[in-house]
């Protein structure tokens, strides 16, 4: 049966500021009666009325049992499962979460108030107009020595002393902090005489510890920049007691053609390099790439409306605890005590230190997911599978034996889907940055000219595919001919013979 809601429902919608949209219902007298009725069958088959079978006592008769507001909570309950969806869509509304009733207003006429968050919106504004140019610089031949010098001390052989740290030395220092990303067991440092972008927790940490003995504390105070890595340490200021575990001193191996070969990365030192010199040139893009997508999306957030409703960054927090609680398991702490640590309470914690997260982290979600939908950015299956079998082999690498995931093949089925899902996530994200990477530097192409590029490519595959299957076609045309060509020839050289 088709119903014309236009003359059952009576919708008036209202947008309000905090992204949420009021609806008032009122419903066709007529059309609630039906679930006035439908209820009043089920509170009668529920409960007992004397004279009459369960679900059989006439409507008066459960009225005068129960109640009419017993029915119309019922009845309520019944419009709003049968309709709601339908109420949603004549009211053109996109929902970012489940609405809530938030009064009846009137049962003459019946007149319904609903509250529905909406779905998160972002315009990216004229994000086509973007300039940020991407310069790479190559690796200079210091960071290559000091990938080399990293490769050494991997190699190199130690041993204990009993004196004070001096530069050269590996040491294993306890790390306690309020900051429980800076808590660390048995860490392991080598102190050099540079300082390293990539040394932990900070550029020139180890330097800190020359000097020391075993069992020696030391208190260090760090300012971190805002720009640091690790979002939960931007800009803040952390202290950090450090206490010295062990001091060995290194021998390291001489760089020759035999440590290349221990290494396993070729014959010769050069070759070594060579291998060295491609990794260096690797992660220093990689971490290139971090910084500028992370500039580049400020710069288009710059220019961005967002609008979301306070659920929507609610449940970002969430994730962000979620990630955080992670963390702490592997360090065998709960979220209570990492508060108390911190001289703080959860609800403090998540007002100064989640909610700045969880909200650039949403926006920044919400930015690539647009440019995704606005430049029809699609994924092929190939960069899926290939993705997809990257993952799977890094979970291998790292001992996972997919054999023996808990739940057996429905616990397998599980990991692959959600090894699926996030190879998707991964290739797609990737691909939204390629194209704002090409927005930046001037080389956008619209979706219009993207597809018409690969259908002229797909045409001259087909086109060499065609060619390739004429030539082998007539390979064996060519062959029968000779073949022909020499049985007369032999015939010729008999008849001449005779």
């Amino acid at each position: 049966m088709t119903i014309n809601y236009e003359e059952k429902l009576k919708i008036e919608k209202t947008i309000e500021e905090n992204h949420e949209a009021k609806l008032v219902v009122e419903v066709e007298p007529e059309m609630m009666d039906t679930y006035k009725r439908r209820a009043a069958r089920k509170i009668s088959e529920r409960g007992k009325i004397a004279g009459f079978r369960p679900g059989k006592a006439p409507y008066h008769m459960v009225v005068l049992n129960y109640g009419e507001q017993a029915i119309v909570e019922q009845a309520v309950d019944f419009f709003i499962d049968a309709e709601y969806s339908n109420i949603l869509t004549e009211a053109d509304v996109n929902p970012g979460a489940s609405g809530r009733l938030e009064n009846i207003e009137s049962l003459d006429p019946p007149k319904l108030i609903f509250k529905i968050p909406l779905a998160p919106e972002v315009d990216l504004g004229d994000y086509h107009s973007i300039r940020f140019p991407y310069e790479l610089a190559a690796p200079e031949s210091k960071d290559v020595d000091a990938a080399m010098d990293e490769l050494r001390q991997m190699y190199a052989t130690t041993e204990t002393v009993e004196r004070e740290v001096q530069d050269g030395d590996y040491v294993q220092v306890d790390v306690e902090s309020e900051t429980t990303e800076l808590k660390r067991e048995g860490f392991a440092t080598v102190v050099r005489n540079e300082d390293r972008d990539t040394e932990w927790p900070f550029a020139g940490f180890a330097k800190q510890l020359v000097g020391m003995k075993p069992g020696d504390t030391k208190t260090i105070q760090h300012d971190f920049p805002a720009d640091y890595d690790l979002e939960e340490l931007q800009g803040k200021s952390a202290e950090m007691t450090v206490t010295v575990k062990t001091v060995r001193a290194m021998t390291l191996p001489e760089l020759d053609d035999e440590f290349a070969k221990t290494v396993g990365a070729g014959e010769t030192l050069a070759e070594l390099r060579d291998m060295v010199t491609k990794d260096v040139e690797n992660r220093s893009k990689a971490d290139y790439d971090d910084k500028y997508f992370v500039d580049l999306i400020e710069k288009i957030k710059e220019g961005a409306t967002f609008k979301y409703h306070q659920h929507s960054l609610d449940h970002e927090g969430e994730h962000v605890l979620n990630d955080l609680t992670q963390r702490l398991g592997q360090q065998g702490m709960d979220l209570d005590t990492y508060f108390k640590l911190r001289n703080t309470t959860r609800e403090q914690f998540i007002e100064d230190e989640v909610k700045p997260v969880a909200k650039k982290r949403f926006e920044r979600s919400l930015i690539l997911d647009e440019l995704v939908r606005k430049e029809e950015i699609e994924v092929d299956n190939e960069a899926l599978d290939n993705e997809f079998s990257q993952t799977l082999n890094a979970l291998a690498m790292q001992g996972m034996d997919l054999s023996k995931v808990r739940g057996g093949k429905k616990g397998q089925q599980q990991l692959a889907q959600a090894v699926a899902m996030e190879s998707a996530n991964r290739v797609m994200t990737r691909r939204a940055l390629e194209m704002l990477k090409s927005i930046a530097v001037g080389e956008y192409k619209s979706p219009e000219e993207r597809k018409a590029e690969a259908a002229a490519l797909k045409a001259e595959q087909a086109k060499e595919e065609e060619k390739v299957s004429e030539a082998e076609s007539a390979v064996p045309a060519v062959l029968s001919k000779s073949k022909d060509e020499g049985e007369a020839g032999s015939s010729s050289e008999e008849e001449t013979k005779s």
